[in-house]
């Protein structure tokens, strides 16, 4: 399997992680002049840290509405 094919079957498996990576890559791209490779380890802890974030955001989500839950049906009890 030559590069690009491996580089294509990798970015239609992992969707998600390309989306972050490329938008962190052009962040990171537009803001500094780094040389690519450091460009690549800037956006990989951008998109590491946007996934945590959201990650976090869902679990505080997910949390509030259990506890919401609850109340609600110690209420109608």
């Amino acid at each position: 399997m030559d590069t690009v094919e491996s580089i294509r079957s990798w970015v239609s498996t992992h969707k998600l992680t390309s989306i972050a990576i490329g938008a962190s890559m052009a962040y990171t791209g537009s803001r500094t002049a780094l040389k690519p490779s450091l460009r690549l380890i800037h956006a990989r802890m951008h998109a590491q840290a946007f996934t945590l974030t959201v990650l976090s955001g869902a679990a505080a989500y997910h949390y509030y509405d259990k506890s919401c839950r609850k109340q609600e049906e110690a209420a109608s009890a």
